[in-house]
Order: structure tokens, then sequence, then C-alpha cells
């Protein structure tokens, strides 16, 4: 039985009922850490297994072997953020997310690699290493959540957690073929994770399939007093709704000079990705977003400054111990004016206000997640690829929008192409719904990584 190809619901039944043992479930992910970690570098700590302490029939992962990104406090194992700053660092308590799924049932298996400090996209850590693309180890398998996608991708954990500032969550799992879900800011608790950006960061799942994003989120999101960004809503239903009809559903198919750059397998492993949904019933409309571009800059704007605000006492005391585009990111958000940053929070208002009347008409937009598949882990400008690859899923940080990316495709060289859907605040169901109905029109999420 490929355990990895189940569902998570499925996976907690064959537990529950006895047809499958938990440990053997846990058993599967250490086999894969152990031959696969040495290589692709996906884990910085990985945690021995703990006796599973019995629940009720209700817990929704119960058993399941769940890795953390190591920008989650875990209460006892050391938490980095991939950063020599934080090497020895050991919490006193779980971040609240880490406390709801270790509630739910679930197995913490593993810290995950991470961009340093999460301030990039390759997940070429000096610290603690490269993380590798399991379809290519030459290539980067994007961030700054890639140890996560590459742990879900070869099976080394049944679902990871991520964090998501401008993209760090759908950037790795496009690139690395599998599902990434960022929640409507205020949805998911941020306390006890290391921030970036106040206002631009957000937590959420990377799975194998969408119901298990789904799921997860059933688990992660929720109201906490204690956390300043989060939002007091009615909990959302999220799995109940995934297969309902998407008959004249209207989406916004994105276009313009903006999308356009992006490589031509891309656009059309997107553009036929839309087709597949108006088979499906769906209205599809060709809508220019040439907007975006703005929203893309005020976050990077927004992202260094925030991140150079939180880190200021490091980087003036030991600036040495950032590695190289880290500390220039930083040194640039330090220097940004008030003025810089005041009209790139206009910028953020009006955009949030372009995407609003949006999606008062549409139901989804439908984009690229990335530009470009995989690039190359080594020699390139780490920078550069920041302000490339954050293209297409920045705009929805700075507006704070829910936004999926699903596998949609292979370039010719065999690397994965992701396909993002965007809808308006608090409709995860919907992204969800549509993320759901395409996964099941086709099989690009059921393609095999070569690791």
């Amino acid at each position: 039985m490929n355990l990895a190809s189940l569902s998570l619901t499925d996976q907690r039944n064959l537990i529950k009922s006895g047809e499958m043992n938990a440990s053997d479930l846990a058993s599967a992910c250490y086999r894969q850490i152990e031959r696969l970690n040495p290589t692709l570098n996906a884990f910085i700590t990985v945690i021995p297994p703990e006796p599973l302490v019995p629940q009720g029939g209700s817990a929704p992962l119960y058993g399941i072997p769940l890795a953390v990104k190591d920008l989650y406090d875990t209460k006892g194992i050391r938490t980095t953020a991939g950063a020599r700053f934080f090497s020895d660092n050991i919490p006193q308590e779980d971040a609240f997310v880490v406390q709801k799924i270790k509630r739910a049932g679930a197995q913490i298996i593993g810290k995950t690699n991470t961009h340093e400090i999460a301030l990039g996209v390759t997940n070429n850590n000096p610290h603690f290493g490269a993380c590798k693309n399991p379809w290519d180890i030459t290539r980067t398998p994007g961030g700054s959540s890639g140890g996560s996608a590459v742990a879900v991708a070869t099976g080394m954990a049944m679902a990871t957690i991520g964090t998501d500032t401008g993209g760090s969550i759908r950037i790795p799992a496009a690139l690395c073929g599998v599902v990434g879900l960022k929640p409507t800011y205020g949805r998911v608790s941020l306390r006890g994770i290391l921030p970036l950006s106040w206002n631009l960061d957000h937590a959420g799942p990377i799975t194998r399939n969408v119901e298990d994003a789904a799921l997860m989120l059933q688990v992660m999101g929720g109201y906490d007093e204690l956390d300043p960004t989060s939002v007091k809503t009615l909990p959302g239903d999220y799995s109940s709704h995934l297969k309902d009809s998407m008959k004249e559903r209207k989406a916004a198919f994105a276009i313009g000079s903006f999308i356009e750059v992006a490589d031509q397998e891309v656009l059309e492993a997107v553009r036929n990705a839309a087709q597949v949904l108006a088979e499906q019933g769906v209205l599809i409309s060709e809508v220019n977003v040439d907007f975006l571009k703005e929203g893309a800059i005020a976050n990077a704007v927004m992202t260094q400054s925030d991140g150079a605000a939180f880190h200021r006492d490091r980087l003036k005391e030991h600036p040495d111990w950032f590695g190289a585009d880290v500390r220039q990111r930083l040194e640039t958000g330090a220097a940004f004016s008030s003025t810089e940053y005041s009209l790139a929070r206009r910028t953020q208002s009006e955009v949030k206000r372009r995407c609003e009347l949006l999606l008062n008409v549409y139901d989804i937009l439908i984009l690229p997640t990335t530009p470009i598949s995989a690039p190359v882990l080594e020699g390139e400008n780490a920078i550069e690829r920041a302000r490339q690859l954050t293209r297409f899923t920045a705009p929805f940080n700075l507006t704070g929008l829910p936004a999926l990316t699903v596998p949609c495709g292979f370039t010719k060289e065999g690397l994965p192409i992701g396909l993002q859907i965007v809808s308006r605040a608090w409709n995860e169901a919907g992204v969800l719904r549509t993320g759901y109905a395409f996964q099941q029109a086709t099989d690009w999420h059921t393609r095999k990584c070569p690791a």
C-alpha cells in the first residue's frame, strides 16, 4: 500500500479501525527521512517517535506524522528559524498552531529547513545547508518553506505546516508539485511563530492533495485572543462542500503584461487548466490584472522594512551572522524612508480595494503560481530570484486574500508547474472547492517525484 497516496482522513480511519498501525505510518516517514534527507536536506531537526496517547474517534489527525517549519516554536525542541542567532533556541511552549495539531492527534516528527529567517525563496541556507528539489537536485525547491514542500513531495511527512509572507508556502509547493494553501490574513494564529512581517505573515498547510489541505485548515484555523492579528470569525467548514458543482461559477482568468512575462510552458499549462474548469461549467472571462504589479513591489518594501524592524538589534550587533542575501535585504529594508513605507501602505489599500471589486464580480481569480519552474540552486542571485518567484504570489499577501496552489502540469524538463486560485477574504472554501474540482479532473497531483 502506498501510504502517501492515501488522504489524511483515509490514513486516520485505517488507524482507528485497526487496519493499520500508527507506528507503521510514522516508520514509513522515518525510513524516507533516513533514505532521502542526507541528499535533500529537508529537515533541520528530526524528532524521535513518541508513544501515541489514545484519543476518541473524533480526533481528526490521530496518528498522522506531520512536520513543522523550523519557524514554529516547539516546546523542548530547538527552533532555529534557519539562523545562527537561534541555533540553540529551545522554546518553553508550543506555538498556538502546534498545540492545535497536537490536540488533533498528530505526531510531530521533525522541523523542516527554511530560508534563513524566512527572508528568501531559494532555501539555500548558509547555516544548515541547502534544501534541494526532489525532481532535480540541482534546482531549488523554492522557499522559504522549502523543506516543508520537499518533505510532503517525498513522503518524509504526510503533511506539513509552513509560513507565507510573499509566497513562501505557495512557491515551494508549486516547484515541488504539491498543494499549498495561504489562508485569509487573520484566519490562522501567528502566535509562537518567529515574525518576518507583522503585516504580511500567514500560516498554512502544505499537503499532497486538496482534501488534506481542507482538513489541515480545519484544525489550524480559529480565533486566538492572545494574537493581535487573529480575527474572530465563524468557524469555517472547508471539507463538506469540496464536491459541490462548479457549474456557472465565474472565474477571472488573469491576462496582461504583468502575467505575460511568465515562461510559455507555464502560461500554456495555466490556460489548459482554465479549459479543464470550463469543461466543468465554470464561466471563464479574461481580465487584465496589471494593477497587481504595484502590489508585488509594495509587498517587497514592507517585507524588508518589517523584517529590518524585527531584527534591528541583531542587524546592529552581529550583521556578519546573517547570510549575505538576507543581510543585504535587511539593510535595504532599514534604509527605506518612512515616506516610502507610507506609500507602500497606501498601495496596499488601493490594491486590496481593486481585488475586492474584482472578486465581487467573479468567484475566483486564476493565474500562475510562479512565472518559471524551479531554477538552478547554485550560482544564482537570491535577491533577484525573490523578485521573480514572488511576482504572482506577493500581491495576495499584501491583500490578505486566500490563495491555493495545485499542480497543473510539467515542463519539458519534467519540472512541476503550479496553478494559483484566489478568492475574496474568508472564502477558503471557494478556493479549495475549485482546486478539488481541477484535481479530480486531472492526474497531475498523482505524479511521483523521482527521489
